[in-house]
């Protein structure tokens, strides 16, 4: 099996790890680059719990090969505060009972801040359904559409 030098961006900082070329980003993440906020919960792209920005844009890490973020930036949920302050969001989940077990809860805050960067001030149907790739097993999502509405001030 070939490697690959693999040089990216994640939360701001640069990163470079020799990986195997049908290494997937989640696997880089979790095992690498110690970023276990990222969770793998059905590895096959529909739970939404390995939820990462790559360059803005909202990917599944479970199904996207390492290889394909080199040069890229990669935003997990350890990217979202800052300097040890919870963003916005991140303390709209933990008010408004967005936050349940965890397990779930990095994606749904990665893709609320696709769908905020997307949708600044969201519909009700824009919430659902940007957020109905992530599957929440404590909830009716009603926390978590609360959240969304109050971290958007809509």
């Amino acid at each position: 099996m070939s490697t690959h030098d693999l040089r990216f961006t994640l939360n701001g900082e640069r990163r470079e790890v020799t990986v195997p070329a049908d290494r997937l980003l989640i696997d880089v993440l979790r095992d690498d680059c110690g970023a276990t906020g990222t969770k793998l919960g059905c590895a096959v792209g529909v739970c939404g719990a390995c939820s990462v920005l790559v360059d803005g844009e909202l990917q599944s890490a479970c199904l996207l090969p390492a290889v394909f973020v080199e040069g890229r930036s990669i935003t997990t949920v350890e990217g979202l505060a800052k300097h040890g302050e919870l963003n916005a969001l991140q303390e709209a989940f933990i008010r408004d009972g967005g936050f349940q077990c965890g397990i779930c809860t990095p994606g749904q805050l990665i893709a609320a801040t696709a769908l905020i960067a997307a949708h600044p001030e969201p519909s009700d149907g824009d919430i659902r359904e940007w957020m109905m790739g992530n599957l929440c097993r404590c909830t009716g999502y009603y926390g978590i559409e609360r959240a969304i509405k109050s971290a958007a001030n809509v």
